[in-house]
């Protein structure tokens, strides 16, 4: 077990916080990252441990802090408590630091999965690792880039761009915002059943998908001697002759599924 509890002062810029070893260097590892606000970045490269970066500030905000005080220069607090803790090859990075947004930069070994999340004032991106993704925002945006194996991410405001260079065979992974679009680019060859569903959007792709005829659900309540038949607003098709299920949802926004 691994543990490193560190509290500096920052500037704006990141600064190197520390490099976690890893038990077992040669084998596939994970990263756990859950905090409340700040953005997450997380690039795979060629090392053998995680290396963390970080800076405060809120990088969704365009304009200054207009709450100024007359007369008075504002001191930037920039006190910093973040530990990590490393045990059989799983990271887990612990951000104490409540009251202002933290952004993380985060070097990975490629044949990593990971556990990430943010709640405000921050995007979450990712680049080149190879494992099982399973990403969280609520009030920002999920870009994920070059990435080999299964995903699934989820954000309530904020675009979702996800672009895979290979996926596990037979993984079901799904994809939902709720104001955004989901936009997913796969490999020629995948096979899948898709499930997608835009209220306010459409849906675009440049695979040959096969889509279901859209049936009545009949719900009936045997108990109250009701009857109810209702359409679903789901559409449903397969690509390649179908395969794992994979969820792509929106309510304010397109969902795009791209071929490469």
């Amino acid at each position: 077990i691994f543990i490193l509890p560190l509290m500096i002062t920052a500037q704006e810029e990141s600064v190197e916080l520390f490099s976690v070893p890893l038990s077992n260097p040669s084998n596939p590892g994970k990263l756990i990252v859950e905090q409340i606000a700040g953005s997450i970045d997380v690039i795979a490269y060629e090392g053998n441990e995680v290396t963390v970066k970080a800076s405060f500030g809120n990088r969704k905000e365009h304009y200054k802090d207009k709450n100024e005080k007359d007369g008075l220069k504002r001191i930037q607090n920039s006190s910093m408590k973040i530990s990590a803790e490393e045990k059989n090859n799983t990271v887990r990075i612990n951000n104490e630091q409540w009251s202002r947004a933290t952004n993380l930069e985060i070097k990975v070994p490629s044949d990593f999965s990971l556990k990430l999340s943010t709640v405000n004032k921050g995007n979450i991106s990712v680049k080149g690792v190879k494992g099982e993704l399973e990403i969280s925002n609520v009030n920002g945006e999920i870009t994920v880039e070059d990435v080999s194996g299964s995903a699934s991410a989820d954000t309530v405001n904020g675009d979702i761009k996800v672009d895979f260079l290979s996926v596990t065979s037979g993984a079901s992974m799904a994809f939902s915002s709720m104001n955004g679009d989901v936009e997913v680019s796969f490999p020629s060859s995948v096979k899948a059943d898709l499930k997608l569903k835009s209220e306010m959007g459409d849906i675009f792709t440049d695979f040959e998908m096969t889509v279901a005829k859209q049936k009545p659900v009949v719900d009936k309540n045997t108990s109250g001697g009701s009857y109810k038949v209702k359409i679903e607003q789901w559409v449903n098709g397969s690509i390649n002759g179908g395969g794992p299920e994979m969820l792509f949802k929106t309510f304010n926004g397109d969902i795009i599924i791209r071929s490469k």
